[in-house]
C-alpha cells in the first residue's frame, strides 16, 4: 500500500467510536468498529453468560486471528501480482522479440531471488495456447490452469439463495480481462453504493477516499476471497476495506439471518459492489466452483465453530494453483488432546500425544489432515504460519499442483515414541524416506523408500518406562521464513489504533520466525528481501530436523529438583554449541537440536553443581531415580564403594588397611573432575566398554550467555486480558 493510503487510514482510524448504539434506517442497532469495518445488529459483544443472546456470532476475543488474517493475506496478494506482473512484462519481452519459437528459456531471477516455480522440481510447464488465450482464462495467473475460464463476477452458484444478493453486486471481471493489462496497471473501481445512509456518511469519507487510492493502484486481474462461514461478514469486509489488491469476496453462510446481517454490514459500509452474500452449505459453494471449473478462489478462508476438516477437500480443490487456504480450528480438546484418541483419530488421521506439546502436536495433525486431503488430487501443501493461539489453531498454506512434491509426504510424515508417564522424552520415526541421488548424466533426482523401524524400543532409553505412539502427523516445517518476514516487515507501517493487536503480532511472529532450528537457517534467507522478493518456497524433501520443545519445568519435576531457569538451562546447552530457540506454543520452551543424552546429562550436573536431591526423594519405580542412576559420579561411587568393602574383608594388616583407605579416598575425591586438556571434546559422546555413554563435557551455567540469546523484550506470550476468555457459545439465529 502506497504511504498515501496509510496515512488516510491513519486518519480515518480516529473519527469514529469502537463502539455503540446508532440509528441506521429507523432501526436502533449496536455498532462495533474493528479495523476499517463496522457491523451492526450485534445483541452482545461481551464475552462470557451473555454470549449466548447473539443472533449472529461475533467473538471479539478473534481480533488477534482476524488482524493476522488481513496482513497474511495483503502479504499474499502482493507477492501473486508482482509474480504477475514480472510475467507479463517477460511475455511482452518475447512477442517484441518475435516470440522465440522453438527455444526455451531459462527462467530468470526477481530481484536477486528465485521465483518460486524454481525451487521446486518438475514443475510443469505453463499451459498450451496463446497469450491471448491465457489472459482470457484470468491474465497472467500464478501457474493457473488454462481451463480455468472467467465468467461473470458475482453470478450465483445453482443451488443458492439468490434472494439475499444485491444486483449491484455482480462484477465484470470477463471485461476486465479481455485484453492485456494497460502499461500502467491502472484500472477504474465501482463506486460505492450510493444508497448509503447519510447517517454515517462522514464515517465513510476516509473509507472512500481509501478505495479510490486503492484502484489507482491494483492490477486488472482479479483476486477473488471465499469466506465459506461469514457469520456478521466481519472479515469479508475487513478484506474489501484493507487489502488493495480484492477485487471481489463471497461471504457465505448457512444461517439467513447471518446472510441478512451481511448484506446490512455491506450495505452500511459503502461495499455492496465487492461482496456478494450467498445462503447454503459451504462444501457445495466449493464443489460447485470446481465442478464448473469457474472462478477458483484465490484465497479460501475456513473459520468454522468447532473443527474444519469438513471443509478441507472441497477446499484444497476450489483454489487454483498457488492458492492460498487459512484454517482455523476451535477444537482444541480433540486435536491438542488425548481425552478422546477416537475422535482424533476420526477427525484428523492421526492422536495427539499427553505432554506440554500437546498444541504443538495439534498443529502437525491438522497440517496432516490437509496434506492427506490435497494429496489425493495430486496438489502439494506448504504451510507458510502455522499458529497455536489462545483456544484455537490458525494455519496458513500455500496449495500447489504439483504430483513430484507430493510423493514426499510420507517421508514428512512422522509418528512419535513418547515416554509420557516417565522421562517426558520423545523419538521420532517417519514413515518413509527420500534420498537424493544423481544420475549417470549429473542430473538430481529422490529416490523414495520404507523407512527402517523402530527407532525406539518399547521401553524408554533413559528411564525405562514404556512409551506411548503419537501421530501420524505433518513432520515438516511450520513456517515459511521469508513469508512471516515480510509480514514483519510491513508492521512499522501500520496505525495501531487499526490493527490494536501489533504488539503481539510482532512478538508470535519473530517466535515463529525463529522457532525452527534448520540446519543453515542463515542461507534461507536472501540477501535483500523486500515486499517485491517473491516468498520462496522451501524444499519439498525439507523436514522439520528438531520438532517440538522441551520444558525445563518438567525436567526438574522428574528429577525432583528445583526448576533451573531458562536462561541457566539455555546458556548450559549453548555452551556446549547446541542452538536453542523457543516454541510460540509453551511459555519457558526451549527447542534445540541437543539430542536427549545431553539434556539429561546437563540435569544430572544441576543437580550435582547447584541442588543435590534430597535423600529419600526419589524412590523406586520412580523415572528420576533411573535417570541420576546413570550419573557418571555416582556410578564411579558406587564402584569405590565396593571395592573398599573387598579391601576391609580381605585385610587383616591394620597398616595394610589403612594405606588402602587412604588411596579409595583420594580416588573418591576425584570423581566428577574434568580433565583440563578435554575443552575440545565439549558436545562429544564417547562409547566405552560396557556399553554406557560418558560425556566428555564440561557444563556451565551461563545465565549471561543464556540471556543474550534471548533477544529484546516483546510480547511473546500474551495473558488473557479478562475472564471469560475463550470460544464462546453459539449464536442463536434463524438457519
Amino acid at each position: 500500500m502506497s504511504p498515501s493510503v496509510n496515512a488516510q487510514i491513519q486518519a480515518g482510524s480516529k473519527s469514529p467510536p469502537v463502539a455503540g448504539e446508532i440509528s441506521y434506517k429507523d432501526k436502533t442497532y449496536h455498532r462495533v468498529r474493528e479495523g476499517l469495518a463496522d457491523i451492526l445488529n450485534i445483541r452482545s459483544v461481551d464475552a462470557g453468560k451473555g454470549d449466548s443472546k447473539q443472533s449472529v456470532f461475533y467473538n471479539p476475543i478473534q481480533q488477534f486471528n482476524r488482524d493476522l488474517s488481513v496482513l497474511a493475506i495483503r502479504v499474499f496478494a502482493e507477492d501473486l501480482v508482482n509474480l504477475r506482473r514480472v510475467r507479463y512484462e517477460r511475455r511482452t519481452e518475447k512477442l517484441a522479440r518475435g516470440g522465440q519459437k522453438g527455444t526455451k528459456r531459462k527462467r530468470g531471477d526477481v530481484s536477486g531471488c528465485r521465483e518460486p516455480s524454481e525451487v521446486n522440481r518438475d514443475r510443469r510447464q505453463e499451459g498450451p495456447g496463446t497469450l491471448e488465450e491465457r489472459d482470457q482464462s484470468g491474465g497472467p495467473r500464478l501457474a493457473e490452469s488454462t481451463q480455468h475460464t472467467v465468467h461473470q463476477e458475482g453470478a450465483i452458484p445453482i443451488g443458492f439463495n439468490t434472494t439475499t444478493v444485491n444486483p449491484s453486486l455482480a462484477v465484470d471481471a470477463g471485461a476486465t480481462s479481455k485484453n492485456l493489462p494497460p502499461s500502467n496497471g491502472h484500472v477504474e473501481e465501482p463506486q460505492p453504493d450510493s444508497n448509503a445512509s447519510q447517517t454515517h456518511h462522514e464515517d465513510l469519507e476516509c473509507d472512500h477516499a481509501i478505495q479510490q487510492e486503492r484502484a489507482s493502484t491494483k492490477t486488472a486481474t482479479p483476486f477473488r476471497i471465499l469466506d465459506a462461514l461469514s457469520a456478521t461478514g466481519l472479515r469479508a469486509l475487513r478484506y474489501v476495506k484493507e487489502i488493495p489488491h480484492v477485487t471481489s469476496v463471497t461471504a457465505n453462510d448457512l444461517s439467513s439471518s447471518a446472510t441478512a446481517s451481511i448484506k446490512l454490514n455491506a450495505e452500511y459500509n459503502g461495499v455492496v459492489d465487492k461482496i456478494q452474500p450467498t445462503v447454503g452449505d459451504a462444501k457445495a459453494l466449493m464443489y460447485h466452483t470446481i465442478a464448473h471449473k469457474k472462478d477458483l478462489f484465490h484465497v479460501i478462508d475456513l473459520d468454522p465453530y468447532g473443527t474444519a476438516v469438513p471443509f478441507l477437500d472441497a477446499a484444497v480443490q476450489a483454489v487454483p494453483d498457488g492458492g492460498l487456504l487459512c484454517v482455523t480450528c476451535t477444537d482444541a480438546g480433540v486435536f491438542a488432546s488425548v481425552g478422546f484418541p477416537e475422535k482424533t483419530f476420526s477427525q484428523y488421521g492421526g492422536v495427539s500425544w499427553k505432554g506440554t506439546q500437546s498444541h504443538e502436536a495439534g498443529l502437525r495433525l491438522i497440517l496432516n489432515a490437509v496434506a492427506s486431503s490435497a494429496a489425493r488430487y495430486g496438489l502439494a501443501v506448504e504451510p507458510l504460519l502455522s499458529l497455536n493461539i489462545d483456544f484455537y489453531a490458525r494455519l496458513f498454506v500455500r496449495i500447489r499442483k504439483s504430483p513430484a512434491d507430493v510423493k514426499f509426504l510420507a517421508s514428512k510424515t512422522m509418528v512419535i515414541y513418547n515416554c509420557d508417564h516417565g522421562c517426558s522424552s520423545f523419538n521420532t520415526q517417519y514413515l518413509a524416506q527420500s534420498r537424493e541421488r544423481e544420475a549417470k548424466n549429473g542430473e538430481k533426482f529422490y529416490n523414495h523408500s520404507l523407512a527402517q523401524g523402530p527407532s525406539a524400543t518399547t521401553f524408554c532409553d533413559h528411564c525405562g518406562f514404556k512409551t506411548h505412539l503419537a501421530g501420524p502427523m505433518w513432520g515438516g516445517p511450520l513456517h515459511n521464513p521469508h513469508f512471516i518476514t515480510k509480514i514483519l516487515d510491513l508492521l512499522p507501517s501500520l496505525d495501531n489504533e487499526i490493527y490494536g493487536t501489533i504488539p503481539r503480532i510482532e512478538g508470535m511472529l519473530t517466535l515463529a520466525l525463529n522457532e525452527t532450528l534448520f540446519p543453515d537457517s542463515q542461507k534461507l534467507l536472501p540477501p535483500e528481501c523486500n515486499q517485491a522478493t517473491p516468498i520462496i518456497p522451501l524444499d519439498p524433501a525439507l523436514r522439520d530436523p528438531h520438532p517440538f520443545f522441551i520444558n525445563p519445568s518438567v525436567l526438574a519435576r522428574t528429577l525432583h529438583c528445583p526448576v533451573p531457569s531458562e536462561a541457566a538451562l539455555r546458556g548450559a546447552l549453548i555452551g556446549l554449541g547446541y542452538r536453542t530457540t523457543r516454541s510460540h506454543t509453551e511459555p519457558g520452551s526451549i527447542r534445540t537440536d541437543a539430542p536427549w543424552s545431553v539434556i539429561w546429562e546437563i540435569m544430572r550436573e544441576w543437580v550435582r553443581q547447584k541442588h543435590p536431591i534430597k535423600a529419600g526423594a526419589l524412590k523406586k519405580g520412580m523415572a528420576g531415580l533411573a535417570i541420576m542412576g546413570k550419573d557418571r559420579s555416582l556410578r564411579e561411587l558406587e564402584h569405590e564403594k565396593q571395592e573398599l568393602r573387598k579391601i576391609i574383608d580381605g585385610t587383616e594388616n591394620l597398616k595394610s588397611l589403612q594405606t588402602s583407605i587412604e588411596t579409595a579416598l583420594f580416588r573418591l575425591s576425584k570423581i566428577g573432575t574434568e580433565a583440563e586438556g578435554n575443552k575440545e571434546h565439549n558436545g562429544a559422546l564417547q562409547e566405552v566398554s560396557n556399553g554406557i555413554q560418558r560425556h566428555n563435557i564440561k557444563v556451565v551455567f551461563d545465565e549471561r550467555l543464556g540471556k543474550a540469546a534471548a533477544g529484546k523484550k516483546m510480547v511473546r506470550y500474551q495473558m488473557n486480558p479478562r475472564p471469560d476468555w475463550g470460544p464462546m457459545s453459539k449464536a442463536k439465529g434463524e438457519q
